[in-house]
């Protein structure tokens, strides 16, 4: 297993539109284990493949909480079939958006088809943090941030916020030599 780095905002691949996995092989079971153990090293609770700078469709999960034990789960072309009309507002983060967190409403509980390690289809119904996460990643693979379910001034100011250092982080451009003719 290996820890990848994870690709932040301002970055646009965050906002491509993920491929499904066709092929279920010893390279897919790898990606899988290191996007764990990047989740679990950032530390989060969810990652998706985009946020590794791999356009796939998957998710890796683990809403447990403190001294409870892990629960890994693996999401490959992960797809919302349901969602409850009650709503839930849960403060968010992301791996991506480092250090900001907003109140983000979403629908209390989902039902989730998706293809687990081996292949086999299996659904899933979530509620509560897990819900939350699900519904968070899945927009990822959609080209989605948390931050577009904030009002249009709330998001363009992150937004302004993560390209101002980014630009800031990025090495001056070099300088041409004057040439004479």
């Amino acid at each position: 297993m290996a820890i990848r780095p994870i690709i932040t905002l301002p970055d646009p691949r965050l906002r491509l539109v993920s491929e499904p996995v066709a092929t279920f092989d010893g390279e897919l079971q790898q990606l899988l284990d290191d996007m764990l153990e990047t989740m679990y090293e950032a530390p989060g609770v969810g990652l998706a493949a985009i946020q590794i700078a791999v356009s796939k469709r998957i998710v890796v999960a683990d809403a447990t909480r403190g001294d409870e034990p892990k629960n890994p789960m693996f999401f490959i072309n992960p797809e919302i079939v349901w969602v409850s009309e009650e709503l839930f507002v849960y403060q968010e983060g992301c791996l991506s958006v480092p250090d900001y967190f907003e109140d983000v409403q979403r629908p209390a509980r989902v039902r989730v088809r998706y293809l687990d390690r081996t292949g086999a289809t299996q659904e899933i119904e979530a509620d509560g943090l897990l819900a939350t996460v699900l519904q968070h990643e899945i927009d990822h693979l959609e080209g989605g941030l948390f931050i577009d379910h904030l009002s249009r001034l709330k998001r363009e100011r992150v937004v302004k916020k993560f390209a101002k250092a980014a630009a800031r982080a990025a090495p001056p451009a070099p300088v041409a030599d004057k040439v004479e003719a």
